[in-house]
């Protein structure tokens, strides 16, 4: 069952980094997009595209058991 959490969250980092970098118009991205865009302002897509690439890495990590219940 870890790794379909594990691979759960890679979907979910892959989806905000491609969007980060694509600058995405997909409704669930720019709603993401709005609420961050005050802290980060201009910088908001290569903050989702960096956050995305450490989400695939947390979970990678956890579909191999390298962290959490296994």
């Amino acid at each position: 069952m870890r790794i379909f959490w594990g691979l759960l969250v890679v979907a979910a980092g892959a989806f905000m980094s491609i969007s980060g970098l694509l600058k995405s118009n997909f409704i669930v991205y720019r709603l993401l997009v709005a609420r961050s865009k005050f802290l980060w302002g201009d910088k908001v897509h290569f903050f989702y595209a960096i956050i995305g690439v450490l989400i695939i890495v947390f979970g990678i990590m956890m579909a191999v058991g390298v962290i959490g219940k296994g």
